[in-house]
Formats: C-alpha cells, sequence, structure tokens
C-alpha cells in the first residue's frame, strides 16, 4: 500500500465518529479545516442538521440493495471531507448507507486540509475538491477507482455553469442544495452502481 494511503487511513475515522465531530463542531460555533472563518462555521452547522435528515430519511430500494449485496471485493472507501463541505454532506450519508449494506464495503473519513499529500494525488481538474472517494481493494491496497467531488448529474450542471460564467454564484449553489433534497441520493446511488459493476462484472445494473 502506498505509504501516503496508509497514514492518512491511519489517521481515518469511522462515519459515526465523523458524525460526533461535525455535531460537536456545531454546537461549539466551530469548524473543521484551516479557514476558522464565519461562513465555515456556519456551514458547518448547516450540515450537521443536513447529514440528521438524511441519516433518518435516506432510503435504498430493494433492487439496489440487492445489487450492493451481490458485490464480493473487499473495499475501503476512503473519503476525503470537512465539515463545511455542503456536497459532503450530501453525499456521505448515502456513502455509509451502502456500507451498512455491504460488510465488504468499509468506509472511512480524513479531513483535507490534515491529509494535504493525499490529497495532492487525487485532484480535480487541478483543485483540491472535495468530497473525493478513493476506492481501495482491501487485499492488495491498490487504489482501484475515486468518485467525486460531485454526482455525475451536478458535475454536468457544474462544468456548463463555470464554462459559461467564470464561477459559481451563490445563487447557483444554491440551487444545487435543491438539487440534492429533490434527487434523494439516486444519482449518487446509480453512480456507484456503475463504478462497481465495472470493478465486478458481476454486479449486473
Amino acid at each position: 500500500m502506498n505509504s501516503t494511503i496508509k497514514t492518512s487511513l491511519d489517521r481515518s475515522i469511522t462515519y459515526e465518529e465523523y458524525r460526533t465531530l461535525t455535531h460537536h463542531l456545531s454546537m461549539t460555533n466551530g469548524t473543521s479545516g484551516k479557514e476558522q472563518s464565519e461562513a465555515h462555521i456556519q456551514f458547518t452547522k448547516l450540515n450537521d442538521r443536513r447529514m440528521k435528515r438524511w441519516d433518518k430519511t435516506l432510503k435504498i430500494n430493494k433492487a439496489d440493495a440487492e445489487t450492493f449485496k451481490r458485490y464480493e471485493q473487499k473495499l475501503i472507501w476512503l473519503v476525503l471531507a470537512e465539515s463545511w463541505c455542503g456536497d459532503g454532506a450530501h453525499m456521505l450519508p448515502v456513502l455509509n448507507k451502502i456500507a451498512q449494506i455491504n460488510p465488504n464495503i468499509e468506509l472511512r473519513i480524513v479531513l483535507r486540509d490534515d491529509n494535504l499529500e493525499l490529497m495532492d494525488n487525487f485532484l480535480t481538474q487541478g483543485n483540491r475538491a472535495i468530497p473525493k472517494v478513493i476506492m481501495i481493494d482491501k487485499e492488495t491496497g491498490n487504489v482501484i477507482g475515486t468518485y467525486g467531488p460531485r454526482p455525475s448529474e451536478v458535475t454536468g450542471y457544474v462544468n456548463r455553469f463555470k464554462a459559461a460564467n467564470g464561477v459559481l454564484t451563490a445563487s447557483f449553489k444554491e440551487d444545487l442544495q435543491y438539487w440534492y433534497n429533490d434527487d434523494k441520493g439516486k444519482t449518487i446511488i446509480q453512480d456507484l452502481i456503475q463504478i462497481l459493476s465495472r470493478l465486478q462484472p458481476s454486479v449486473s445494473l
């Protein structure tokens, strides 16, 4: 296993520990990461509420759950995240639900700003974009895939908006939150089924 990945795995925490951390930061007016700004503090509070809601309401339908159960390769999903990241607050609960369905998938989380060496090996268009899921074969330690920082449909929206406007505006980011709420994790689930089906062809769509 790559030494950088091993070091980050040693620092990693479970989803439950990440939720505890985010909730604690939310209740104490804090945030993870190097930028201790008021904006990040408020985003952390908002994301704590988002994850709490998704943990209670997110459902994976029976057919998709059966597909995930058939995946036999033992994987670690090592996710780079921060408490203030809005996309992470929507994606991590979905990843956790999938990991709960299949014990062959182990979900671990590390904070980006504490693991920049790892982050810099998995940039998105040259940026330290999160959340980033690094899929590791548990037996060999090899990285066999990545996912993120956004679901496929959102990535298309973002790329088109950036091409037309240069940067993401506050109103566009707000619209993304409505998209996540309407989508209810379905696109993330289908994206991951497609990735796993490529890794293990017997996992049919």
